[in-house]
């Protein structure tokens, strides 16, 4: 979905490295229409009082149906489900604006000198 990114040409080695060479537990979250097609995934690792959101992607045609949003806002109720504190979404630069997206899921905190800093 973005090109540039290091992500973008990642092979299949990579992909399951990433996936099953964690010193945490990694899940892979499949959302699929009816019909069986996939349209998303997500892929977050579990901690013990939290969720951690490494890499979400979806088709890219489908770009118009929020489906980042819809992943995350799916983390958040897995966090509930499974009684996590927090959800990380993972590095933010603010001006970037394809991580601008995280700074609509309030509160925002970051970490500041070893300190958790609320953002928004």
């Amino acid at each position: 979905r973005h090109g540039g990114g290091e992500m973008a040409d990642m092979n299949l080695a990579e992909y399951r490295a990433l996936v099953e060479d964690s010193p945490v537990t990694t899940h892979v979250a499949e959302f699929r229409d009816s019909s069986g097609a996939l349209l998303a995934v997500c892929l977050f690792d579990e901690l013990a009082d939290s969720l951690s959101a490494v890499y979400t992607f979806f088709e890219p045609s489908l770009n118009k149906r929020s489906l980042g949003s819809f992943m995350i806002l799916w983390l958040i109720k897995h966090c509930l489900e499974t009684g996590k504190s927090d959800l990380y979404l993972g590095f933010w630069i603010e001006k970037c604006a394809k991580m601008a997206y995280k700074a609509r899921f309030r509160p925002l905190e970051m970490l500041d000198r070893g300190e958790w800093r609320r953002m928004l």
